[in-house]
């Protein structure tokens, strides 16, 4: 009878390859196990494969650390790829950007525009009226000036010879030229009254706030020839104003509100010494009563000089600042300021050859300094 081979369980010789313990090639490991389990199965093989290369417990540490850096280095290598950093930006792409930035961003407001609008809380309207008995003197003295000129119109003409040509008609009378027209002059508003109407003023004119306390700078010919001033503010609100100061050869007075705003804007002043022919100048005020009205020119000269032909009592003004921004009556008084939005005058005459009362492209201010040496109890600076 034939015996059935019995197997060792001793394990096989050091040097002993090709074969596993169960006398099957290393090829079927991983092959349907038949006996002991898999895990078990791998540990042989793993023990017998570091046998057969005769490799240390030091050899296996190092390879476990180098495999453990590979791994770590892989995971930051995925994480910066995952999270970039910021980006490094060189000269050429900041140039850009600002480019870019530059043709897509709409202008912003001109620079006069942002004067005017400094400049526009601190401007008043300056209307004078005329009191009843003021009004009543002013017709009836021009009451006799109309009938001492009818009486000269009827007189009879002197007794021409018979067949005589007949006297030439005289031509009439040109304009002086050189007449100065100051735009705020009495009368100056165009009639708006009406039935229902509170009554016009018999004179208007600008000013400009020149503190806190309602002070208020204007030309002396604005208020000289009336009785009541009213000033009207930035706001809509009006108040009665008096007389607190003025300086006739400089044709400047200084009148106070009664009652002012509560958020009541005194305007900023500048000195006329950084002023040059060609800087940019912006007049705001009421011509003609419309307003409030803004002009913009530049400065056409400095220290002007300027005689009132129609006023001989009136002194020579000196050291005027002479501009082309478009004023007319209305606008004396009113500010002349730089593209800060600084005043830098007050606007008191222009000069019209034909002697029309308009704006024909030349104006003269009053500089600010010499406000400050006689109109204003402190220097404005």
């Amino acid at each position: 009878m034939k015996r059935k081979a019995l197997y060792s369980r001793a394990k096989r010789a050091r040097g002993t390859t090709g074969r596993s313990d169960t006398g099957r090639p290393y090829e079927d490991w991983f092959a349907e196990p038949e006996g002991p389990g898999l895990v078990r199965r791998g540990w042989t093989g793993f023990r017998g494969f570091l046998e057969r290369r005769n490799l240390t417990r030091a050899t296996i540490a190092a390879a476990l650390v180098l495999l453990a850096v590979g791994i770590s280095l892989s995971s930051l290598y995925a994480w910066h790829l995952t999270h970039p950093g910021p980006p490094v930006y060189t000269q050429w792409d900041i140039d850009n950007a600002v480019k870019n930035t530059l043709d897509n961003t709409p202008p912003g407001p001109d620079q006069t525009t942002i004067a005017a609008a400094v400049i526009a809380p601190s401007l008043v309207r300056v209307d004078g009226f005329l009191s009843p008995e003021h009004k009543a003197e002013i017709e009836k003295q021009e009451a006799l000036e109309a009938k001492k000129a009818g009486k000269k119109l009827d007189k009879p003409a002197a007794p021409q010879a018979k067949n005589a040509a007949p006297a030439p008609v005289p031509p009439a009378k040109a304009p002086t030229p050189g007449t100065p027209a100051a735009p705020g002059a009495p009368g100056a508003a165009p009639d708006t009254q009406t039935a229902d109407a509170t009554p016009h003023p018999d004179s208007t004119g600008s000013g400009v706030v020149i503190d806190e306390q309602g002070d208020i700078l204007t030309n002396l010919h604005v208020i000289r020839s009336t009785d009541r001033w009213e000033i009207t503010f930035f706001d809509g609100s009006k108040s009665d104003a008096i007389l607190v100061s003025m300086q006739p050869e400089n044709d400047l007075a200084v009148i106070r509100a009664k009652r002012q705003p509560d958020d009541l804007k005194p305007a900023t002043m500048a000195s006329t010494r950084g002023l040059n022919p060609g800087d940019t100048v912006v007049a705001e005020g009421f011509p003609f009563g419309i307003g409030p009205s803004v002009s913009t020119g530049v400065i056409s000269g400095l220290k002007r000089e300027f005689v009132d032909p129609d006023d001989k009592e009136k002194p020579k003004m000196t050291n005027l600042i002479q501009f082309d921004a478009a004023v007319n009556p209305g606008n004396s008084g009113g500010p002349l300021v730089n593209r800060d939005g600084e005043v830098v005058g007050i606007v008191t005459a222009i000069y019209n050859p034909t002697g029309q009362r308009v704006f024909a492209g030349m104006a003269f201010a009053v500089p600010i300094e010499n406000a400050a040496r006689g109109a204003m109890s402190q220097n404005p600076f």
